[in-house]
């Protein structure tokens, strides 16, 4: 099944701002993270559809995963 993955900031770097990915049916946010070689730690907030979720939420057909790492400045 294909899903689309949205990077922000740094996790842009060398992957690109949008991605379809080709997950197995039943697959979770961590499956496309290691997909996509990110850390888990290296995430903070992780949407689904536009609604907040965990590297364990389950994916279907046609999701749209939004990845942002941690905030920095100050």
């Amino acid at each position: 099944m294909k899903v689309t993955a949205k990077l922000f900031a740094t996790l842009r770097e060398s992957r690109g701002k949008q991605l379809d990915i080709e997950i197995e049916k039943g697959a979770n946010v961590s499956t496309v993270l290691e997909k996509l070689s990110i850390k888990k730690t290296d995430v903070t907030i992780i949407l689904v559809n536009g609604n907040n979720t965990g590297v364990d939420a389950l994916l279907s057909e046609g999701d749209t995963l939004s990845l942002f790492p941690p905030v920095g400045g100050g």
